[in-house]
């Protein structure tokens, strides 16, 4: 568990210095995002889908507001097409991690762990705790990408990875549109009080979760 824990701690750290990196300099801020929206939404819807889909894919590189653009999907698009570009970008960003670390994860997992019996015990903590961690992974910023990352890294079956990431961002990316659609200028509540709630309630089952994981290893000592 420690050897996992470690990989995620590494992954996250390499995606935290491009968010520090970005609010640093300033060269990418939530402004400028709801401007490029704007413009584009006077073109062409679709080039507002365009700009959801890439700035969520590109979360994968650096680190993005996944809820707020989410929203700003919903809000400039409308529910369905929102929804569809908000989880199409996730849904990409994933699958990318995933297919990266599955070429080069197991490489890079030997240059940090060269004791095979190290790696694994890290194969088999992830599949048994794997599918509850990619349900849950919007839980916190930068998790979604660590897990995906994890999932291709410990080869876990695509079908499978698909399915439970699928679980967990498919409702998150619509439940954040819908919000962005019911919103305005002058009342941006729904989006404030859904952002909320969710981000709550995922953070809330990924304490659950990860009490329950240590309770289940002091069981078995």
């Amino acid at each position: 568990m420690r050897q996992l824990i470690t990989l995620a701690l590494t992954l996250a750290a390499i995606f935290v210095s491009t968010f520090i990196l970005i609010k640093a300099t300033g060269i990418l801020t939530v402004e400028d995002i709801e401007s490029a929206l704007a413009a584009a939404s006077k073109i062409n819807p679709l080039y507002v889908a365009a700009i959801i889909i890439a700035l969520l894919f590109a979360d994968l590189f650096i680190a993005i507001p996944t809820l707020t653009i989410a929203i700003l999907s919903g809000y400039f698009l409308g529910f369905v097409l929102g929804g569809i570009s908000a989880m199409s970008g996730m849904l990409l960003a994933g699958l990318a991690g995933y297919m990266l670390c599955w070429l080069y994860g197991p490489g890079l997992l030997i240059k940090i762990y060269k004791n095979p019996e190290k790696l694994r015990e890290m194969e088999r903590v992830f599949s048994l705790h794997g599918s509850m961690a990619l349900i849950i992974c919007r839980a916190l910023p930068i998790l979604p990408e660590v897990s995906c990352c994890l999932a291709g890294a410990n080869r876990m079956s695509f079908w499978k990875f698909l399915f439970y990431y699928s679980i967990g961002t498919i409702p998150y990316a619509f439940i954040a549109s819908y919000a962005g659609s019911q919103s305005s200028l002058s009342n941006p509540k729904p989006a404030i009080f859904t952002a909320i709630a969710i981000s709550l309630s995922l953070w809330l089952a990924w304490f659950i979760f990860l009490r329950k994981s240590k309770n289940k290893q002091i069981a078995k000592l």
